[in-house]
């Protein structure tokens, strides 16, 4: 994050993550660590904040509630309304547990769902080799 700005929905002091729901701010979107990381290449500077958390090997966009109701994509799972997601630190950018991947930044808190959903099914299209 640069300076001190941090989204309204996050604590920007404390000591430990906080459990938020999904469904208000932000929905998330869930998805195993090798197809992420692939997915991230082709989303570029379009992407917004993600979480990763390595001890489960996962990643987590935050997108527009509602925005991605409806995808069917193998591995993919959207957390919405009834779901919660840990949000790490601000400053927490390194692992291995949750931390921040992509930091929200003011005006790119979210990414937008159709790049998201692109990126994905691209990288589902793909032959992955796992990555480091």
């Amino acid at each position: 994050m640069t300076g001190s700005w941090s989204p309204r929905w996050m604590r920007a002091d404390g000591t430990e993550a906080q459990l938020l729901p999904a469904g208000r701010w932000w929905d998330a979107v869930r998805v195993p660590l090798d197809l992420g990381s692939h997915a991230m290449r082709h989303l570029g500077d379009e992407t917004g904040a993600v979480i990763t958390d390595g001890y489960g090997r996962i990643m987590y966009w935050l997108i527009r509630p509602g925005t991605a109701a409806d995808w069917r994509l193998p591995g993919v799972q959207v957390l919405g309304a009834g779901c919660h997601v840990v949000i790490p630190l601000p400053h927490l950018t390194s692992g291995p547990g949750p931390h921040w991947r992509v930091p929200p930044s003011r005006g790119h808190e979210c990414t937008g769902a159709p790049a998201l959903h692109a990126a994905l099914r691209t990288s589902l299209s793909h032959d992955r080799c796992p990555l480091p």
